[in-house]
């Protein structure tokens, strides 16, 4: 027989979900129903937090204690790139393969490792600076009018100094 579940204990639940769109709750069931939650309600709640982040994958964290569930929107560097991008939200289901090809000012870029530096494997804010060109390039964006790659040779090489504070 499994043991006793304990009420006080704060369980950590890790899904990918469409910002602003009820997650079915086909794949939110098995996950929240051995707790004791309820999928729908649940949906609403991640529906609620991530209306922000309209149209764009976000990863949520669900806690989970007393059977009370708070949702915590983790947004990944590809996201908040895309969000940076101002991009009109889109439909997923009519428009496909959609080009990435806006333009994104530094500093944003380095908002957005600031953002991610905690989470990152980046000693400096270079680095992490770096991490978030690499993603910018990935997307198809560029950064103040030139490639993601040609700057972060500049960076690299010392001609464009990143700020740490």
């Amino acid at each position: 027989m499994p043991p006793k579940f304990d009420p006080n204990e704060e369980k950590v639940i890790m899904l990918v979900t469409v910002g602003g769109e009820m997650a079915p709750a086909s794949s939110l069931a098995p996950k929240v129903g051995p707790l004791g939650l309820n999928a729908k309600k649940i949906g609403d709640d991640i529906m609620k937090a991530t209306k922000d982040w309209k149209g764009l994958r976000v990863t949520c964290k669900l806690l989970v204690k007393n059977r009370q569930a708070k949702v915590e929107v983790v947004p990944s560097a590809s996201s908040l790139v895309m969000r940076a991008l101002k991009e009109p939200p889109r439909d997923r289901k009519k428009v496909k393969n959609i080009k990435h090809d806006g333009n994104i000012p530094l500093d944003e870029i380095i908002a957005i490792a600031r953002i991610m530096w905690p989470r990152s494997m980046a000693r400096q804010l270079k680095g992490s600076v770096k991490e978030i060109l690499g993603t910018a390039f990935s997307i198809g964006c560029t950064v103040d009018g030139m490639s993601p790659k040609a700057l972060t040779d500049k960076i690299s090489a010392g001609e464009i100094e990143i700020p740490e504070k």
